[in-house]
């Protein structure tokens, strides 16, 4: 009998293929012959999982935001008591791909970001990946800071747009060179912590909220 294909493990071998290409190579080095060989699989297998170049390239992108996405998740069941300020704080820092193990991912990431400037489909694909991250957002900064007396009310929907600006801003900064992961980290945590004063005042922020750094995560690597 012929072996059976798992379609979705080999578009997801693939997709992992043209992350690596990319890293190495950017987007404008990633051909469907260089992908095949690095996969291991045959031309017609890589032809047979995506009809076109851009059909695997935009399968790979939503690849990235999935993987992202099972890190966040992971990260909040590992603490299923914490505040919804604490996940939100989780999800941007991951967000951001500020850690060294994540430096590969951020340079792939914005490969796509750039490529996405002049590529419809790609465009779209992110389009939906941020207004779903916005979305998120939103709801995480509604539960956490509501409106207190006294205190002026947030807009959520505009909180969670500027804090998705700055974890995308931060993700170039490290990886350009210009802040290093730990400036990078503080700007996001001192981001946070005003949101927080804004709303609770700045002596009354939860102890769980992320106003501070996880120190075990602070290296400049």
């Amino acid at each position: 009998m012929p072996k059976q294909v798992d379609y979705a493990d080999r578009r997801h071998l693939i997709a992992d293929a043209v992350c690596r290409l990319a890293d190495e190579r950017g987007l404008e080095g990633v051909t469907l012959r260089d992908v095949a060989a690095r996969a291991q699989v045959s031309m017609g297998a890589v032809q047979r999982c995506f009809r076109t170049k851009e059909e695997m390239l935009a399968f790979t992108l939503g690849r990235v935001g999935d993987r992202i996405g099972e890190r966040i998740r992971a990260r909040l069941v590992a603490s299923p008591a914490q505040s919804a300020g604490t996940a939100l704080g989780h999800a941007a820092t991951e967000i951001a791909l500020l850690r060294e193990e994540h430096r590969a991912e951020a340079r792939v990431w914005l490969a796509f970001v750039a490529q996405a400037a002049v590529n419809e489909t790609l465009a779209a694909t992110l389009k939906a990946n941020y207004a779903a991250l916005q979305e998120a957002f939103t709801h995480l900064v509604a539960e956490a800071a509501p409106s207190a007396d006294g205190l002026t009310p947030l807009d959520a929907s505009h909180e969670a747009r500027a804090l998705l600006a700055l974890t995308d801003g931060l993700t170039t900064h490290v990886l350009i060179g210009h802040l290093t992961p730990r400036a990078a980290r503080d700007a996001l945590h001192a981001h946070l912590a005003n949101l927080w004063a804004r709303t609770t005042g700045p002596t009354t922020a939860p102890a769980d909220r992320p106003d501070q750094p996880d120190r075990s995560d602070r290296s400049d690597g």
